[in-house]
């Protein structure tokens, strides 16, 4: 799966306001070395660069398109390709950040235990992860799957995420003997304004898997966007002044290591 930099940075500043919160929490003062998982263009590496500017910043991401990006924004971070479902760092790391990544990575049980044990003494894991499954974005993305012409090229796509409830990773952390942990939810009303201001939203995340399964299949993959398109505009409809609301729900958790 592909990921455009463009697409995601069109709603950069709202997307920005949770990674922003959950950097206000890690309780750091001044980390050595510092890693951001899932880093995508950068914009919230250079965040995490000003807030310890005498730290070593890595980013890390999967996609090339992203990194390039990253390094046309903020040259003096290092960057690495990685598949971060088996990532761990090279020596124990004071800050591990994640904004909006392990939705998309199995096995958190396993994923988050290895990171947690990569911390330093009072190193901080930070990750935030949108937990919107049952919202109609996500349902209605999946039932449009399910039922059209698309469906046997997207069938392998009804499983994609990997999210589980706040008592979930209290327990494990709790199990794991952190020092500190800070769970939290919030729901952010995100105001989308445009045409198919939803549509455009998920077209630069949750869609991302459906649209390259039917990248072979134009016609296909424009029947699909505008039957998804035609369920969200009356999902969420627009109000009077133009503007369109989309809750949002996100899990935050900062898990220090003692």
């Amino acid at each position: 799966m592909s990921w455009d930099p463009q697409q995601y940075l069109k709603f950069a500043d709202l997307r920005l306001r949770p990674a922003l919160d959950l950097l206000a929490r890690i309780p750091a003062q001044s980390p050595g070395c510092v890693f951001d998982l899932g880093c995508g263009a950068g914009n919230v590496t250079r965040q995490l660069a000003a807030r310890w500017p005498h730290a070593s910043i890595t980013g890390l991401d999967s996609s090339p398109d992203m990194l390039a990006e990253a390094k046309r924004q903020l040259p003096s971070a290092r960057w690495l390709q990685a598949d971060l479902s088996t990532w761990r760092p090279s020596q124990p790391a004071d800050v591990i950040y994640s904004n909006a990544l392990f939705h998309w990575i199995k096995g958190h049980r396993q994923v988050f235990t290895g990171l947690f044990e990569s911390l330093s003494a009072g190193g901080a894991l930070a990750i935030q992860m949108p937990r919107n499954q049952q919202e109609p974005s996500h349902t209605i993305t999946n039932q449009v799957a399910q039922s059209g012409p698309w469906r046997e090229r997207l069938a392998p796509l009804s499983d994609l995420f990997e999210i589980w409830p706040p008592d979930f990773y209290h327990e494990l952390f709790r199990s794991l003997g952190a020092a500190h942990i800070d769970i939290w939810e919030s729901i952010y009303q995100q105001a989308l304004v445009g045409d198919d201001p939803v549509l455009e939203w998920i077209k630069g995340t949750a869609l991302r898997p459906y649209l390259a399964a039917l990248a072979e299949a134009p016609e296909l993959q424009a029947g699909f966007l505008k039957e998804v398109g035609l369920r969200l505009r009356e999902a969420y409809p627009k109000g009077r002044d133009g503007v369109t609301l989309l809750p949002f729900r996100r899990l935050f958790m900062v898990a220090v290591r003692a």
